[in-house]
């Protein structure tokens, strides 16, 4: 890496500069850390723009044109459509930034309506600027978001019971690599979502992302330890320690929130 002399308000505001003038750009604003007031050192710049829907690809050119501007662009990531979210989506690496600054560019058509802005959910978006009135927040759907809750919380509760068997067997076989494989899929990732139903309904398919920053200090001591075991016969008492907690935390969540209470939870 060369000389770090990209910063992050310097890359914002030369795609900025670059990005504002032209037409058939609508919109830009930035999401993921700064829409909840955490940015940091290590943060990377999550960019949204909106542009009209036959214009996507000249977009992309123009970023990438002010990226090199700033610095050699020494790495891209561009995703294949269709991408799971119905946008197109590439990240950036440029050689004189920060190796933790990339550049996460979402770019959505006009006619595509699903922005992402339902603040509860998201955070609210940082706009640099929006010349369409398209950064307007989403209707929140307490009521859809409990029902899909509940129906997550009852799968839960059966596919945790039903696959455990996958993790014994393998520590019993003595596949340490198959069995902790097994142990995230059927009993952390579980464990998980049933404690983002806990503490942080409004994002309980988010799995560990911002648990440091919505789970109680206790939950996270009892948490971590279980994402590290040393051996296998280590994984089977942390399996069993899990498994444990499980059924607590299902009692307490019950048939999960309401619609009033997704928002509303005590930590």
């Amino acid at each position: 890496m060369g000389d770090v002399h990209v910063t992050r308000d310097r890359m914002l505001s030369a795609l900025r500069e670059r990005l504002q003038p032209l037409e058939y750009v609508h919109a830009m604003w930035e999401a993921g850390a700064i829409a909840f007031g955490r940015v940091d050192q290590w943060s990377d710049v999550d960019l949204q723009i909106v542009v009209d829907d036959d214009r996507v690809e000249e977009a992309f050119r123009v970023v990438e044109s002010a990226l090199e501007e700033l610095s050699p662009v020494d790495a891209t990531f561009r995703f294949p459509e269709p991408v799971w979210h119905g946008h197109s989506q590439a990240f950036y690496r440029v050689r004189d930034a920060s190796p933790y600054l990339l550049l996460d560019l979402v770019v959505m058509k006009l006619g595509n309506e699903n922005r992402f802005l339902q603040f509860e959910i998201h955070g609210r978006p940082f706009v640099y600027f929006d010349k369409s009135g398209v950064v307007v927040p989403e209707e929140f759907d307490g009521a859809a978001v409990s029902a899909k809750i509940r129906g997550r919380v009852e799968g839960l509760r059966a596919r945790f019971g039903m696959f455990q068997v996958m993790v014994t067997k393998e520590i019993e076989r003595g596949n340490p690599i198959e069995a902790v494989a097994y142990y995230h899929a059927a009993t952390l990732r579980p464990l998980v979502e049933m404690l983002r139903t806990l503490y942080a309904p409004v994002r309980h398919d988010f799995h560990t992302r911002y648990v440091y920053y919505e789970f109680p200090e206790a939950a996270l001591r009892r948490l971590e330890p279980l994402f590290f075991p040393s051996d296998l016969e280590d994984l089977a008492a942390k399996r069993r320690e899990a498994e444990v907690w499980f059924e607590e935390v299902a009692r307490e969540v019950g048939d999960g929130p309401g619609p009033d209470e997704i928002l509303d939870v005590e930590r």
